[in-house]
């Protein structure tokens, strides 16, 4: 799938925020956040459901974009986070080009559904088993992360793995392993603790932003 054509202004965006990452490996750092509207994956336990209809979210001129992200530097974030909604539903060249002149490393968070633009320090991938991901997403990814609701999940994220391994050249490096509990799914976590006791190449995700209380 191709992204959008992109706007005169710039992407559509649902908001921006700088807090703290609360996921993977980057977890606990301060980060400022991109959230892009557009989204046709349709997960069902998606936390942010407002961002899926593109249309129905402004469009931003990227000088203020950049803006904010130098303002979000100066008062300590580490890097900057694109994420949505699904990112690559819209063309990322230009975004990622005004915010390179803030000097903040780019991290986008995407499930690997379209085609990947832009130039990014740091990708994770987040795939879903009902739209799994393009190869370029896997063979470049540097953190894997699937989200556990049951039992058929873990087996999807072997099956991600050893996917993303066989892409890859022998001697390069493996994404980090992720196991993410479904928000308040007691079921997913019970599954994903004791996965990641057995299976020391995965590690645990906590949506740790969610456990504090804030964005």
């Amino acid at each position: 799938m191709s992204p959008a054509p992109s706007t005169a202004d710039g992407p559509a965006v649902v908001e921006t925020f700088h807090s703290l990452q609360g996921e993977g490996l980057h977890a606990g750092r301060s980060a400022f956040f991109i959230r892009l509207a557009g989204c046709d994956v349709g997960c069902p336990w998606c936390d942010t459901k407002h961002s899926w209809p593109q249309a129905a979210h402004p469009t931003r001129p990227l000088a203020d974009l950049a803006a904010e992200a130098s303002a979000a530097a100066v008062a300590g974030a580490a890097f900057a986070v694109i994420t949505g909604g699904e990112p690559l539903q819209q063309p990322l060249d230009g975004l990622c080009k005004a915010l390179a002149a803030t000097g903040l490393p780019l991290h986008l968070e995407t499930s690997g559904v379209g085609q990947l633009s832009g130039r990014f320090d740091w990708i994770t991938l987040s795939p879903k088993p009902h739209r799994p991901p393009a190869a370029d997403l896997l063979a470049r990814c540097d953190e894997l992360k699937v989200v556990v609701t049951s039992p058929a999940d873990l087996a999807f994220a072997e099956a991600m793995a050893a996917e993303a391994a066989r892409l890859r050249p022998p001697a390069a490096p493996g994404p980090a392993l992720l196991l993410q509990p479904a928000w308040d799914e007691p079921a997913g976590r019970e599954l994903a603790v004791a996965y990641v006791r057995a299976h020391p190449d995965w590690r645990l995700s906590l949506q740790s932003h969610k456990w504090l209380g804030v964005r």
